[in-house]
């Protein structure tokens, strides 16, 4: 028997085309310094991250039957991520983002986002969440991961959102989960408040295990329900390259270890971690570590 998948991630999978420039052009042309094309999306990138820190994984998502799909499943199949519950959509073309980085790692992305059907609930397998130990979702495919969310709940298996844009049916999931972590976009749009830890305490009510906000540079914040207060976590100090994908791995990292370890602070810094070490490369999955380089790093910066 085959076992089981431990990270099930549900969302959005793109093929991103990247470009580091000085700086981003506005009716102007600059030159390239590097350039690359992979794989991006937000649960797609958790999904490979999850994979290097040595989780088995798979995802599931919508692609086209275009050279850019096939591209996309060819990376999920070089990162060991089980592509078995993508669905095809013939006729159809795929998702796409293109990032500009600038000198300083900031980077500006236009995407588009295909014209395949969304993912349904019915074409989410149960066997495939009944059996996984976390499901990971981003906003996207919202119908069906609302469906894989709900079952999961049935069969007692933990559900991490990735609340990065609150696009239409996301605020009918976040009840439904577990580990709620929104950026700090998402929090202003939710709450209407730009006090940080107000915000936070208002998100608290949606009654998650765990509530956080990540703050990109200026770290994180999370709520510890045992302890009654906010942590807050630093990000690390690293040379910057690209911050292209740093909120895709931070979540993906914060539930792989909230699995075996549910020390809140101890999560949010391995998380930190990851995310840091991801930004000192071009693109969302070039410096994506694995576990055992995240450990070395970590005792470098105890």
């Amino acid at each position: 028997m085959n076992t089981p998948f431990e990270f099930v991630a549900i969302g959005y999978c793109s093929n991103d085309y990247l470009c580091k420039v000085d700086e981003i052009p506005i009716d102007h042309k600059v030159e390239a310094r590097e350039h690359l094309t992979q794989g991006g999306g937000p649960a797609a990138t958790a999904a490979v991250a999850a994979s290097r820190l040595g989780m088995k994984t798979a995802f599931a998502g919508v692609v086209g039957d275009d050279d850019s799909g096939r591209m996309i499943l060819r990376d999920f199949a070089s990162e060991k991520v089980s592509a078995d519950a993508v669905k095809i959509r013939k006729g159809c073309s795929t998702s796409t983002a293109f990032c500009w980085v600038d000198a300083a790692g900031k980077r500006s992305i236009v995407w588009y986002r295909g014209n395949g059907a969304d993912l349904a609930p019915e074409e989410v397998p149960e066997l495939l969440i009944a059996n996984a130990k976390v499901i990971h979702l981003d906003g996207h495919q919202t119908a069906g991961a609302h469906a894989a969310a709900k079952l999961a709940r049935k069969h007692g298996v933990l559900v991490s959102i990735d609340a990065g844009t609150l696009r239409p049916g996301v605020k009918e999931i976040l009840s439904d989960c577990d580990i709620v972590i929104a950026s700090e976009f998402f929090a202003r749009q939710l709450t209407g408040m730009t006090d940080y830890e107000k915000s936070l305490m208002e998100l608290v009510k949606i009654g998650a295990k765990v509530t956080g906000i990540t703050l990109g540079n200026k770290g994180s914040l999370c709520y510890d329900r045992e302890q009654g207060k906010i942590l807050r976590c630093p990000s690390f100090p690293v040379e910057i390259v690209d911050t292209t994908g740093a909120g895709d791995v931070f979540h993906s990292a914060f539930a792989v270890k909230y699995i075996s370890c549910t020390d809140i602070f101890e999560c949010m810094r391995f998380a930190s971690a990851v995310s840091a070490l991801k930004c000192t490369k071009l693109g969302g999955r070039t410096g994506i570590p694995t576990l055992k380089e995240t450990e070395e790093f970590l005792k470098k910066h105890s």
